[in-house]
């Protein structure tokens, strides 16, 4: 995507040596440093106070799971699954299962509805596949179970979870998500999986125009990032889907990072007497996320993106962007300045979002742009940083972006970039952290000497993303807008 831009720079007179110069000025400060940089240990800010906002979720008064650790099981072999199940947590490793899991799985299997709210990366997923896949042995059938999830790739997440625990057990499972072929989906759903996971739009396409597709005998409903499906978004939709899918004898989970505390809106889920699992407070981050923030002149927001991947080289590292303008233009950006990224938003289609990811997840890409479509649930391990280049407008987009390094307890950063427009969004993310984010230490030296050459990259970026955009807008035209746009094009040059 960005070779052409590439080509285009070095074709030019001096430019070649000019970010080349960059490159090697900017790693050859970073060699210089890394020893130092390496031996210092990150220091865990003050601890995390309580959210101001109110508790989750207080007028529903669901029933409260007890939270004496001397009760919760300490091996999944403590409880009643089958042996499919448990041969399968030991194939992949649960050990020990994680406070969310503890909290919510023997509920679960004892028939209650479930709120579960725990930090990103705590194994929420696995705390409602287990008890599914339990009764799914009990009663094997059809449309058992559907998973809503509110992003494509979050599903598709999910969607590998339930299929690497119910492998041996002989659970079917498809993901039907936006961007793909209806006509292949509706093949898959005639298959008569016993688990689907979707995205709530195609979902209900598949509902209202898939013969023989129907959720009338479903037993189990999921909704994963629950604050966020049940937002104003995907409420039409969603109160579509709730009118064709059974009341009596369904179970329905709640789980999520953060959590609406708005009755009306839980009542849409139809949820019966749901009992509460906790193991966090509203915007609880993990003990081991150290977060810090960048205060930016004006201007300088690139400069001090560059900086900063230099300083993390050789690190995973997701900057997070509130457009897919600034997701598009930052990936070419960094790859014109030779750092290995790629891009991921809404404009993309699915083949390319996927492989984006894939890039990312496989160490083949090193930096991930991308908007808050990669913010929610997606595990990826490896990642060491994430940067908010753009601060989110809301408190819960925060806590997932910043969720998405530091999981199943390894260590990670987050870093914010503050410009005198982000004083009020941070000041409000801090409130409801209960803490104040200390600030990054920064070579301001190196910074202005690298000022020139990235706005000059940056310029480049721009004419070349503008140029493709019109490429685009003229295809769309066909003949006539090609033929308009070469002599555009031709006039341009002479």
């Amino acid at each position: 995507m960005s070779g052409k831009v590439v080509k285009k720079v070095r074709n030019g007179s001096g430019k070649n040596s000019e970010l080349k110069s960059l490159v090697e000025k900017v790693k050859q400060h970073t060699a210089a440093d890394r020893k130092e940089t390496d031996n210092q240990d990150d220091e865990e800010p003050s601890a995390e106070g309580q959210s101001s906002e109110d508790e989750l979720l207080d007028d529903e008064e669901p029933k409260q799971e007890e939270d004496d650790d001397g009760q919760l099981f300490q091996s999944f072999s403590d409880l009643n699954l089958v042996p499919e199940l448990i041969e399968a947590c030991e194939n992949l490793k649960y050990a020990k299962p994680t406070p969310i899991q503890a909290k919510a799985i023997p509920p679960a299997l004892e028939g209650s509805d479930i709120i579960g709210l725990a930090q990103t990366g705590s194994g929420k997923t696995a705390a409602f596949a287990i008890p599914i896949l339990n009764k799914l042995w009990h009663e094997q059938q059809p449309y058992f179970a559907c998973v809503l999830a509110p992003t494509r790739e979050l599903a598709q997440q999910i969607k590998e979870t339930f299929d690497s625990l119910g492998s041996s057990m002989g659970a079917r499972s498809t993901c039907i998500v936006g961007g793909m072929n209806m006509i292949d989906q509706a093949r898959d759903l005639m298959r008569r999986p016993h688990i689907i996971i979707a995205t709530p739009g195609r979902l209900m396409d598949h509902l209202e125009n898939t013969k023989g597709f129907s959720l009338r005998k479903l037993k189990f409903l999921v909704m994963d990032e629950a604050d966020r499906l049940l937002d104003m978004e995907f409420g039409p939709v969603l109160d579509k889907i709730l009118k064709v899918i059974p009341t009596q004898g369904r179970t329905t989970y709640l789980f999520s990072a953060t959590m609406t505390s708005k009755i009306d809106k839980l009542q849409r889920a139809s949820l019966t007497n749901p009992v509460k699992c906790a193991v966090s407070t509203k915007y609880q981050t993990v003990d081991t996320l150290v977060q810090t923030l960048m205060v930016v002149p004006g201007g300088l927001k690139n400069t001090y993106l560059i900086y900063l991947l230099n300083e993390f080289i050789g690190k995973t590292i997701i900057v997070f962007t509130r457009t897919k303008a600034n997701a598009e233009r930052l990936s070419t950006l960094c790859n014109l300045l030779e750092f290995s990224a790629t891009a991921l938003h809404g404009d993309l289609n699915q083949n390319q979002r996927t492989g984006a990811l894939d890039l990312f997840k496989a160490g083949r890409r090193s930096i991930l742009v991308a908007t808050d479509v990669a913010a929610r649930g997606l595990d990826i391990p490896s990642v060491d940083i994430v940067i908010n280049y753009d601060i989110p407008v809301d408190s819960k987009s925060y806590i997932h972006r910043v969720g998405r390094t530091a999981r199943a307890g390894r260590s990670g950063k987050s870093i914010s970039l503050v410009s005198q427009y982000d004083l009020e969004l941070i000041l409000r993310i801090e409130d409801v952290l209960g803490r104040k984010l200390p600030k990054e230490n920064v070579d301001k030296g190196l910074v202005l000497s690298l000022r020139d050459t990235v706005d000059k990259a940056n310029g480049e970026v721009v004419i070349e993303l503008n140029r493709r955009n019109k490429e685009k807008i003229a295809r769309g035209k066909g003949r006539r807008g090609r033929m308009a746009f070469k002599e555009n094009m031709d006039r341009e040059e002479q």
